[in-house]
């Protein structure tokens, strides 16, 4: 006689997923692959999940951008010790910004959408706003002053970042080099004196040396 069949289950509901495991596999793509390759798509199947699942817990990329930006910032972005001089406060604090992200392999993907801010990173914004107007800077002037700051950094880590993988991809000469090779000394008659050392010149770490200039600059004009 046969025996009755046990009664099938029920599919069982996907398994749900947490924001951590979201930020954790997105930040394992872009770190190894880059942010171009980062897809809600991809995340979703990488998390076992539907782009739809995703959705209760970002509500687009730029978002998901914003959430990696805060992680890292909150792991890496450590409060120094402040000195006494705003003036210095500025530049330890706007310091402390541009070592953590020029250490970020995928930060330079990120730092162009202007918009995207990391609400760890506002503790540092505070002391080059706050270093600003103990300097002597209207508030309005200092939020403009702390904007040139951090143009500066943000273009400084990207440009440098940019020249070191079009380096890492072609280790033939630039182009800058074949035109700083070829320089007419009549007509660029200072280019043609230093063209030899210009590669090595603009390689040097200048970052402090350049933020206390423009602080100087913005205190100036005060």
């Amino acid at each position: 006689m046969p025996q009755p069949t046990a009664p099938r289950k029920p599919p069982g509901r996907p398994a749900r997923i947490s924001r951590e495991e979201v930020i954790g596999t997105a930040r394992r793509i872009v770190t190894e692959e880059g942010v171009h390759r980062l897809t809600m798509r991809r995340l979703a199947t990488e998390v076992g999940s539907t782009p739809m699942a995703l959705y209760h817990h970002v509500r687009n990329k730029e978002e998901l951008l914003v959430l990696l930006l805060d992680d890292y910032a909150a792991q890496a972005l450590r409060r120094p010790e402040l000195p006494a001089l705003p003036r210095e406060r500025i530049v330890v604090a706007a310091a402390a910004i541009h070592e953590a992200l020029a250490a970020c392999p995928w930060i330079v993907d990120v730092l162009t959408a202007d918009d995207l801010m990391s609400t760890s990173a506002l503790w540092f914004v505070e002391q080059i706003v706050d270093g600003l107007v103990a300097c002597g800077l209207s508030p309005e002037r200092a939020v403009h002053g702390y904007r040139a700051i951090w143009y500066y950094t943000a273009g400084e880590i990207v440009v440098r970042a940019t020249a070191a993988r079009r380096r890492a991809d072609d280790d033939r000469g630039t182009y800058r080099e074949k035109v700083f090779g070829g320089l007419d000394p009549e007509e660029l008659p200072r280019l043609a004196q230093i063209a030899d050392h210009w590669a090595p010149l603009t390689g040097e770490d200048t970052y402090l040396d350049g933020l206390r200039a423009l602080v100087d600059g913005l205190l100036a004009a005060r």
